[in-house]
């Protein structure tokens, strides 16, 4: 794992610090600026919560598409701020946070953060605790008690809480102090029979994990008279600290091996506490836990609250162990073998049957196994109720713990998150609904049938409702359930086709887009549920729309029959001032978005609606080593996009769709046909890979080797003196700090500003530079003085930052000028090189003062703003003459609908861009007029033609 930029400039000017921490759970490596050596943050380090107050947040979309990163100060390097991927960090109470940051080795600290239980009673150590201590690596541990608990390092944002023990017995004279720690008394003791030690030093004395154990043992005998077991979605309360925490039970069962101790709960909690996976000593016990918001805590740590009619996923319940009716406390006595009830009395979530696979009441004195599961909707669900027989209820056998030795791992299995219905028949043994997923089948086929290992079939299916991936679909529930199909498919062992929908609201129990284990799509925490396709039902809030297509497939020319554009043979310039103005604007106008395609729309209206700088790339034949759809290629860019485009001033959708399938299939490309992807991916696939394009750019660094690519990337450091920078300081800065030049003038410079990711901004405003005077960046060019404007042959990179000579501008000097310079006492010890020139320039050249100048001009800047791309483009010689394109401004129809693009004059641009970077530093973003905002605040790519150089290339 590496981190998208880092600073190590103290970050309390650009950033916000919140009290939220995050543990690291891969290594993260990053490269030191100043060393130019890569170091590495290793796992299990601690990082605090930074947001950025220029955008009120810290989470950001990475460089590399839809990715979340968060922003982290580095407790251990308070200066270094990274951002990371959110899957690679794990979110930890400040409490948690406290006890792991007194562990100096990450690898330690890593390994106690999972180990949860040991974790959480580290809460509880205080002064007189009787503990353990370990204080050397494979030797004994000897007892002692804590007289000291609490920080002892306060330069922190937040200090680890450190243990100082008394060792007793064996220990003692074995420690190294007497409570004495740098010169601060924290306890006493006779000398070198104390020591400060972190949590993964300590343990509790057996004793007491023997009058734990005994006190966890005891419930059994209390359940036996009527305390039952926690129900699955029953909301909950737990100490953490000083206060009180709430969350929902996910899980409550008996521990594998320690089924001894009672009840073990899994709490989903309402706040990010927690870091239980599900599993224990290897076994995957709960398919709902997420590590960022769930604890397992023994049932008598647990305090019940009354049942409430919140919102929970359709009919999720628990077996209860087999208890019968309850009471709202949950505390009434479990009801005796051959008792009935009234079914009206029992609602449908406290119908249940045993995992494994037989009738309940075949075995009366057999307590079952947990059993989850999302009740069916019935085509009657008054009658479902109705129809209960009154035999099912002498399902309630007697609260026994099941004997350790038929605690199988098929029998622990209590995670069914789909689907399931049992309706008793006439015999009064229980049946099937006809929608239902049979319980028998599935746990059937679970203990019968040998899971295959292989990944599950995602399948292209659909039910009688015409559902697919991308259906608004509803679960008939009381409220009901609506969300979109993000899945469809059968997992290994069922025979009964799933889909996983991410809802609309969050719901206790609910997943990120696993099931039993397996990631089948990815959402937002507790927003999946998996049921049968067949359960499903077009959302009625919209029964008037038609069912949503494949937006890959919708997009042919037989959907988009209304839509459709030109195709054009003969090859044509842009158009340009009034007569370009004429063709492109108005609404349905530039090329047509759909499906996430506004990056891929917004960067080739950039690239060729008003400038034929790559126009080469259309007309180069096949040649042998080109990939076999290379023509393909060419001749849509050609005739379907380019040409309609600067002769009608609009592309269809369809055409983008095919360009976007053909990207598809480059190896190294995926997700081009549905998913938002970053324009430098799009143009490097594209110009690299498929069109074999001659790079754009040829670099040098410091005298190595060329280096080819297609688009420049700036990368620095924020100078917070800096208000508004200009696209040529920001160009100049990072060639000089990291000593490039350009081997060759380029004909296009697309120049990408510094950005952390796609919305994290190192500038509020950036000037975009109209005219771009490259030369002091060129190899092997003539270039002037800066002091007499005579030829240069010296630069100097440390003369780079002095206020004195021509702040902020490259300094190069001729030889005169350059001894001159180089007297001041505090330059004499700056190191300047010479300056490359061509061998053959004529000597008369410099002397009439006729260095020339390389220069170019902006063309067209693409804009992001919110994660959509929209563009600039420059359609005239005139300051004024600027259009902006939307490739969605508009849409016509809902889910099946169509995006209207337009394009529009922007002639305000203009007279932004007359402004001093004063004037517009001074000038409020919110009072900036029409589009120019967007140009100023927003701009993700600049893009540079030559004017001149692009008739050589």
């Amino acid at each position: 794992m590496s981190s998208s930029l880092w600073s190590q400039e103290k970050i309390i000017p650009p950033y916000w610090e919140e009290r939220i921490f995050f543990l690291l759970l891969q290594e993260c490596s990053f490269l030191d600026k100043q060393t130019q050596k890569l170091l590495k943050i290793p796992k299990g380090s601690i990082g605090q919560y930074v947001q950025d107050r220029s955008l009120g947040h810290s989470r950001i979309p990475s460089s590399k598409g839809k990715k979340i990163q968060i922003g982290l100060k580095i407790l251990e390097q308070p200066h270094v701020v990274l951002f990371v991927d959110e899957k690679d960090v794990v979110e930890i109470n400040e409490k948690f946070t406290e006890l792991l940051l007194a562990i100096t080795n990450c690898e330690e600290r890593y390994s106690l953060f999972k180990n949860q239980n040991r974790l959480s009673r580290g809460l509880h150590i205080d002064v007189g605790t009787s503990v353990k201590v370990q204080l050397r690596s494979g030797e004994e541990k000897f007892s002692g008690i804590v007289r000291f608990r609490g920080p002892l390092l306060t330069e922190r944002t937040l200090s680890g809480i450190f243990f100082g023990v008394e060792l007793l017995k064996e220990g003692r004279g074995q420690g190294f102090t007497d409570g004495l720690y740098q010169g601060k008394q924290y306890f006493r003791c006779d000398e070198d029979c104390g020591v400060f030690v972190a949590l993964d030093k300590l343990e509790i004395l057996e004793d007491d994990d023997n009058g734990l154990e005994s006190d966890y043992a005891a419930p059994i005998d209390t359940m036996q008279v009527g305390l039952p077991p926690l129900e699955i979605n029953s909301r909950v309360s737990l100490k953490v600290g000083e206060g009180m925490e709430s969350g929902t039970v996910i899980f409550c069962d008996f521990l594998p091996g320690k089924e001894s101790l009672g009840f073990f709960v899994g709490v989903d909690m309402d706040n990010p506490i927690g870091n239980w996976d599900g599993r224990f000593n290897g076994d995957q016990l709960c398919s709902f836990a997420s590590v960022e918001s769930t604890l397992l805590l023994h049932i008598n740590d647990i305090i019940p609250e009354s049942v409430t009619q919140e919102r929970r996923p359709p009919k999720l319940a628990f077996t209860s162990r087999g208890v019968g009716d309850k009471g709202l406390s949950g505390h009434s006595k479990p009801k005796a073998a051959g008792s009935t009830s009234d079914p009206g009395s029992r609602s449908r979530s406290e119908l249940f049957y045993n995992l494994n696979g037989s009738s309940v009441d075949s075995q009366p004195q057999t307590k079952p196994k947990s059993t989850w599961y999302i009740d069916e909707v019935a085509e009657d669900p008054a009658k479902s109720l109705t129809e209960t027989s009154l035999d099912f209820g002498q399902c309630s056998p007697p609260l026994q713990p099941t004997p350790t030795n038929s605690l199988t791992n098929e029998n622990r299995f209590h995670s069914l998150p789909f689907s399931l219905t049992k309706m008793p028949s006439t015999n009064g043994s229980i049946g099937h609904n006809p929608l239902s997923l049979s319980v028998q089948s599935v746990i059937g086929e679970l203990n019968t049938t040998p899971i295959q290992e292989s990944p599950s079939m995602a399948v292209a299916s659909s039910n009688v409702h015409g559902l697919e991936v991308g259906s608004l679909a509803e679960v008939k529930e009381n409220p009901p359930f609506f969300g979109v199909i993000r899945w469809i498919g059968q997992p290994p062992g069922l025979n009964e086709v799933l889909a996983g929908l991410e809802l609309e609201d969050e719901c206790a129990g609910c997943t990120d887009g696993t099931f039993r284990g397996t990631r089948y799509f990815t959402c937002a925490l507790k927003k999946a549920l998996f049921v049968k396709l067949k359960s499903c039902r077009p959302d009625s809030r919209f029964a008037s729309l038609q069912p949503v297509s494949n937006q890959i497939e919708r997009c042919n020319s037989l959907a988009f029959g209304g839509y459709l554009s030109e195709v054009v043979e003969e090859n044509t310039p842009p158009k340009m001032e009034k007569e370009g103005l004429e063709v492109m604007i108005g609404k349905k106008k530039g090329i047509q978005g759909h499906y996430n395609s506004c990056y891929l729309d917004s960067t080739l209206f950039c690239l060729f609606s008003f400038s034929s700088v790559l126009d080469t790339v259309l007309l180069r034949p096949k040649e042998k080593n080109d990939v076999e759809y290379y023509s393909e290629t060419q001749e849509l860019l050609r005739t379907e996009i380019v040409n309609p485009l600067r002769i009608y001033g609009y592309v269809c959708a369809t055409k983008i769709m095919k360009l976007r399938k053909i990207l598809e299939k480059v190896e190294a490309a995926s997700g081009f046909t549905s998913e938002e992807k970053d324009p430098e991916e799009f143009l490097n696939i594209l110009f690299h890979h498929i069109l074999r394009v001659e790079p754009l750019l040829k670099i040098r660094s410091a005298g190595q080797k060329v280096q080819d690519c297609y688009f420049y990337q700036i990368f620095m450091e924020k100078n917070e003196k800096v208000g508004v920078p200009t696209i040529q300081q920001l160009l100049e800065w990072s060639f000089i700090n990291s000593s490039l030049k350009f081997a060759e003038a380029p004909s296009c410079l697309i120049i990408q500003m510094p950005r952390f990711g796609k919305d994290f901004k190192l500038f509020k405003k950036i000037f975009p530079s109209l005219e771009l005077n490259i030369t002091d960046l060129l190899e092997d060019t003539p270039r002037q003085c800066r002091i007499c404007g005579g030829l240069a042959m010296y630069e100097c990179r440390e003369c780079y930052d002095d206020p004195d000579i021509s702040a902020g501008k490259i300094k190069q000097f001729c030889k005169t000028c350059n001894t001159q310079v180089h007297l001041h006492p505090k330059r004499q010890t700056h190191k300047f090189n010479p300056v490359s020139l061509p061998k053959d320039l004529p000597d008369w050249d410099w002397r009439h003062g006729c260095i020339p100048c390389q220069k170019m001009e902006l063309f067209a800047v693409l804009c992001i703003e919110t994660s959509h791309y929209v563009a600039f483009v420059k359609y005239g010689r005139d300051d004024s003459a600027w259009l902006f394109f939307d490739s969605m401004a508009d849409r016509d129809g809902g889910q099946n609908g169509f995006n209207i693009p337009q394009v529009t004059p922007c002639p305000e641009v203009g007279e932004y861009l007359k402004m001093s970077v004063e004037e517009l530093h001074s000038l409020d973003s919110r009072r900036i007029q029409g589009c120019a905002r967007r140009l100023l605040c927003d701009a993700y790519m600049c893009m540079y033609q030559s004017p001149t150089m692009s008739l050589y290339k």
